[in-house]
């Protein structure tokens, strides 16, 4: 559960941040149809959300030019980062270790998966 007045996107900002990920700069309408597709929004709740995301700081909006246009303000790679992190604390207890061995033993990893661990373990080793 995230805390009040937290900066992590819920899963609906999630999935707006997805969209603008992928489309890029869109007006109101694309992000809407998009989201609408996915779960039956109207368009009032999604203007909303963006606002919400706005305040939050989640989205920048381009007031320039008509209509106006919304990109993510945070990239992939830093939310997900933050999302990885907040669970490496908050149920393993800080391991990183611990997680992605739950990770790798919930499905079954490809050869290039596993091969792909190896060396990073390896990277890992040789850093110590």
């Amino acid at each position: 559960m995230r805390e009040l007045g937290s900066k992590q996107p819920t899963a609906v900002e999630l999935e707006i941040l997805r969209i603008l990920w992928q489309q890029g700069p869109c007006p109101v309408r694309i992000v809407h149809s998009e989201l609408a597709d996915e779960k039956g929004t109207n368009y009032s709740t999604t203007l909303k959300m963006l606002s919400v995301m706005l305040r939050k700081g989640l989205v920048k909006r381009n007031d320039k030019v008509t209509p106006h246009l919304y990109r993510a303000a945070v990239t992939q790679k830093h939310v997900a980062k933050t999302y990885l992190t907040d669970l490496i604390e908050k149920v393993y207890d800080g391991s990183a270790m611990s997680l992605a061995l739950q990770a790798l033993s919930q499905s079954e990893a490809s050869p290039a998966e596993i091969e792909e661990a190896r060396k990073l373990l390896d990277q890992l080793e040789a850093e110590q």
